[in-house]
């Protein structure tokens, strides 16, 4: 039998090799850790449809990420729970200097100066409506709703924050969130703006995490349709032109066409959130026998950092940390 010249099994013959020509290696480089911070003392609440994952106080928080700067993790993704009977339709406790989000802002820093800290901004976690904006009678209201969202980036700009994450997708927010950061002077805060999100069904064991699933309808009108690709293009672009120095696309795993895409467009940093139902998704799987946890997630992580992602925000970034 006559072979070819060229023999690709050759690459694949041992470990070593294999290792040698890899095309896409992952480091803690890559990673955002995302937090969940709550109100009170002592708590570690572990969240009921993301096994291994938890909410924490401020105090239990500082000892969590010690052991992830330990690990070589250099940025966390912060959210709050707000109370119930804190929840309205106008943000109050959004703007509240002493809230939970500043306080836990002022923490990391003083206790991690070298941490990246980076915040979500939107109004979901703090509305009575669980939605993404003011709300008036069934309309999600776009532009009082970024006067909103720039007042609360600013305020986490004060408290120390070293990027902003608008996770909205109201029209024009970057812009708004740009002009009142320049216009108080904090030149260096950065924007990571999630510039594609989607209207995904893949959110759901997140707003179980925040108690922050909508109360009527869904956000099918402003976040983003997921057989789109060429509104993702325009979406990314205009975050930009409109001061976005990172844009986030989410979910990860099924859109990691939509990272390839736009990393071919663009040429600032991109980051994909691989967003809690895939996480919880491989952790069922992975507690029922069905498929091994460690390569799963190995084999998820390496196909969006494939695809293009410069940065990945994933549950995983504490498992990933111990892996590598």
């Amino acid at each position: 039998m006559s072979f070819p010249l060229s023999r690709f099994r050759r690459l694949r013959s041992g470990s070593a090799i294999r290792s040698l020509v890899r095309e896409t290696t992952l480091s803690m480089d890559d990673f955002i850790c995302p937090v969940f911070v709550t109100e009170g003392e002592g708590k570690r609440e572990e969240i009921g449809s993301m096994p291994g994952y938890s909410r924490f106080s401020i105090d239990e928080l500082i000892r969590e990420v010690e052991l992830l700067v330990a690990l070589g993790i250099k940025a966390v993704l912060v959210f709050a729970m707000v109370p119930e009977d804190k929840k309205d339709n106008t943000g109050s406790e959004a703007l509240n200097q002493n809230g939970l989000m500043p306080k836990t802002i002022k923490a990391l820093k003083i206790n991690f100066p070298d941490l990246v800290v980076m915040t979500d901004v939107a109004l979901d976690p703090y509305s009575r409506y669980g939605h993404d904006g003011i709300v008036r009678g069934h309309e999600i209201c776009n532009d009082p709703s970024i006067d909103l969202l720039a007042k609360m980036a600013l305020l986490h700009a004060q408290a120390g924050a070293d990027w902003v994450a608008p996770s909205d997708m109201m029209d024009g927010r970057v812009a708004g969130i740009r002009h009142v950061l320049e216009r108080h002077h904090f030149t260096q805060t950065g924007i990571m703006s999630y510039s594609a999100k989607y209207a995904s069904c893949f959110y759901g064991p997140f707003r179980d995490a925040l108690n922050s699933a909508p109360g009527f309808g869904d956000k099918k009108t402003y976040q983003m349709d997921p057989a789109n690709v060429r509104e993702a293009l325009k979406e990314v672009m205009t975050d930009v032109d409109e001061g976005a120095d990172i844009i986030m696309i989410k979910p990860a795993l099924a859109y990691l066409d939509v990272i390839w895409r736009v990393k071919e467009l663009l040429t600032v940093p991109i980051a994909a959130y691989q967003v809690s139902g895939e996480y919880s998704m491989i952790k069922a799987a992975a507690g029922n026998g069905w498929l091994n946890e460690e390569e799963a997630i190995i084999e998820s992580l390496t196909s969006i950092k494939r695809a293009g992602a410069d940065l990945i925000a994933s549950y995983f970034t504490k498992d990933i940390a111990k892996i590598l």
